[in-house]
């Protein structure tokens, strides 16, 4: 297909954090790409901060999105993991070198020549409008190597979440080597921690859920949490205090966080992922060298993880908590995910376009 292909979307056209409809190109199918009409795109915290300029100024108009699915519509010659018809996915990246220790590693996130392409809003010498455009649209072209197999065992839209909520819990949980009876805590349970918690659940461990909001107590409970703790202040959190294995925390803005690794035992791990304003935390060190606790941060995966962790769902039915909307819906969800409104992952109908 020597043409660009014409699309439609949602965009934002300012840092206001308003989207409103935008009709653009992206690139024609080369022969290492496939054309995936997009279904159902996810909606993640990052596509706010992002548009919102929180992690720095952006270039507009811009389309968020990278939890997307749909169905291939066209292959380029060299392609051979996908055929018209396939069920796929696109997550956060959608290229990278390819050629570098990490890339070839399976961490094409991590590219060692900084060309790691996220879905949206990165410099994309491909792309018609100059950066990458995510998946508030009805299609997306991407190299074949950063597309996801969905299994059919799983419906497109209960998967979609797992392509950014799924792995950026599931990669660092994995790492921690999480076994049968470790005493884990998530805290901030909204699109990401709820899977975090059926993700850690699902591997036999006895799951505490952190939350500010005491609605969210009872569902954290039915996702399999053995302890509910509803912090109201940091000595909610003082009876837990050296008590778990490891500790993982998606909230995505700055926060009190040294009684929260406090929680952790001398030695374990505590992992932030999600992404504050501006990307700055404040921890008071003076906790650090008393707890002994090991700080670190964790980004998404690597697309062999991603596939892994679809593919870990499917067969062993971990479906995130999804509220279905239509495209036109955006700006009031976006609204409800700020207010912690999210009852947990807010899936656009993309095909109503």
């Amino acid at each position: 297909m020597a043409e660009n292909i014409q699309s439609k979307a949602y965009a934002g056209k300012d840092d206001s954090g308003k989207l409103s409809p935008w009709s653009f190109e992206r690139r024609p199918v080369g022969d290492n790409d496939i054309l995936i009409d997009i279904k159902y795109c996810g909606v993640c915290h990052s596509d706010i901060h992002q548009i919102k300029g929180h992690w720095g100024p952006q270039q507009y108009p811009q389309v968020p999105g990278h939890e997307i699915v749909g169905i291939v519509a066209a292959v380029g010659k060299n392609v051979t993991n996908f055929k018209v018809g396939d069920r796929a996915g696109v997550g956060c990246m959608v290229d990278s070198c390819m050629d570098c220790e990490s890339c070839n590693g399976g961490e094409e996130h991590h590219c060692d020549k900084g060309e790691t392409i996220m879905t949206y809003g990165y410099l994309e010498e491909s792309s018609p409008t100059g950066i990458s455009q995510g998946g508030y649209s009805n299609n997306i072209v991407v190299t074949e190597h950063f597309a996801i197999k969905i299994p059919d065992s799983i419906k497109l839209e209960e998967a979609a979440p797992l392509l950014c909520a799924g792995i950026t819990t599931y990669s660092p949980l994995m790492k921690a080597n999480i076994k049968k009876g470790d005493k884990v805590g998530v805290a901030g349970i909204g699109g990401l921690g709820h899977v975090a918690i059926k993700l850690a659940v699902s591997k036999g461990a006895e799951v505490y859920a952190f939350t500010t909001s005491e609605s969210k107590r009872e569902d954290c409970l039915e996702f399999g949490a053995k302890e509910v703790v509803v912090v109201n202040s940091p000595e909610d959190l003082q009876p837990l205090r050296g008590k778990l294995d490891y500790m993982i925390s998606t909230v995505p803005y700055a926060y009190e966080m040294s009684s929260y690794i406090d929680c952790v035992k001398p030695y374990g791990y505590f992992t932030q992922v999600g992404q504050p304003i501006g990307g700055e935390l404040t921890i008071n060190n003076f906790n650090m060298i008393f707890n002994r606790v090991n700080f670190n941060g964790s980004l998404i995966g690597g697309i062999p993880e991603t596939q892994e962790v679809v593919d870990y769902c499917a067969e062993n039915k971990i479906y995130p908590e999804i509220q279905m909307i239509e495209p036109e819906m955006t700006n009031e969800i976006w609204e409800k995910v700020v207010n912690k409104e999210a009852r947990y992952r807010y899936v656009i109908d993309m095909s109503t376009l």
